[in-house]
């Protein structure tokens, strides 16, 4: 699968936070999110491995029982049933890769 860059695609996850499905295949799939400063990610866990990337911006991240400061250049795995959450600091884009593949997370067929 290749896709190519769009504005298109984008969908609310929660107040302040957007996120996109990039590509997919038959093991993992990338999302893109865009969060607002000021949003905060509920604290949730989902059975999807989860790696992560930030790419611009500032947030906090809590893994389990451990908080971390994210700037960009950092990253993160949070194995699949951990909690975790998130408190967004400055606007910020992180790329994060699911294994397996999030079905919920697809894109609807037109």
């Amino acid at each position: 699968m290749f896709q190519k860059q769009s504005e298109q695609g984008y969908n609310a996850v929660v107040d302040k936070i957007r996120m996109k499905t990039l590509t997919y295949g038959e093991k993992t799939l990338m999302v893109e999110f865009q969060m607002e400063k000021g949003a905060l990610l509920p604290r949730h866990s989902h059975p999807h491995e989860q790696t992560g990337y930030l790419v611009s911006g500032r947030m906090e991240l809590t893994i389990d029982a451990e908080t971390y400061q994210v700037k960009p250049g950092d990253s993160w795995c949070i194995a699949g049933n951990i909690e975790h959450n998130a408190v967004i600091l400055e606007d910020t884009i992180a790329i994060e890769v699911f294994s397996p593949v999030r079905t919920d997370y697809l894109p609807l067929k037109a």
